[in-house]
């Protein structure tokens, strides 16, 4: 578990990387210059830890690319005291992002490897989201709703229902809807039925898995 200066070096380069490629929350590059990504990963992909490059983890899944990290962050405007759900917790990695963003962070992860490797490095690395559970993310989390922001990390072949309807009027979800390739998108509920879609370009995820696994 060492993080080192020559650490420290390669988070801000990957930090001008992101800056160069569009990301100008302050905020979300100071929690990318923090975060020790390379302890998210496997040891054997340590020395291309701050690429800015997906790489695999445990139970077939990926840690998302840095950019695609720092892009939902920053797309979801995140303010220190947002009730976020994550849907998919994966390596844990976004998930230290929204709590270096000051999120009360309500994580849902379906892969039971990955819930229980990731549910033991988030402590050890000061990291402790409000709650953490091995489920269903198409289900959300209805007896913590309503909240503030629901950030989606997998492909979803469709929008779950009852993620929109577990959003605050004003809140926003963002999720990759498609198959192969996925077309990030923004939701904002603008009243009780009403709802804002924003399409933002392609990009490439993990499908995202019904029931626990």
């Amino acid at each position: 578990m060492k993080d080192t200066a020559k650490h420290q070096g390669l988070r801000n380069q990957l930090a001008t990387v992101l800056k160069a490629k569009g990301i100008t929350d302050k905020n979300v590059l100071k929690a990318i210059k923090k975060i020790p990504r390379h302890l998210f990963i496997d040891s054997s992909f340590e020395s291309h830890a701050y690429q800015d490059k997906a790489f695999p983890i445990a139970a077939d899944q990926t840690i998302s690319q840095p950019y695609t990290v720092a892009f939902q962050s920053q797309t979801l405007e995140i303010k220190s005291g947002d009730k976020v759900l994550e849907i998919g917790t994966g390596s844990g990695y976004q998930t230290a992002v929204l709590l270096e963003l000051n999120a009360e962070v309500y994580s849902i992860e379906r892969q039971h490897e990955l819930f229980r490797i990731t549910g033991n490095l988030l402590p050890k690395l000061g990291y402790n989201p409000k709650k953490f559970i091995f489920g269903d993310g198409y289900k959300g989390l209805p007896e913590q709703a309503p909240f503030d922001k629901i950030i989606v990390t997998a492909g979803a072949p469709f929008v779950p229902k009852p993620l929109l309807s577990q959003l605050k009027v004003g809140g926003m979800l963002l999720i990759p809807v498609g198959d192969n390739t996925q077309i990030m998108t923004l939701f904002i509920r603008k009243s009780g039925k009403e709802f804002e879609k924003h399409e933002l370009g392609d990009f490439a995820f993990v499908p995202m898995l019904e029931e626990k696994n």
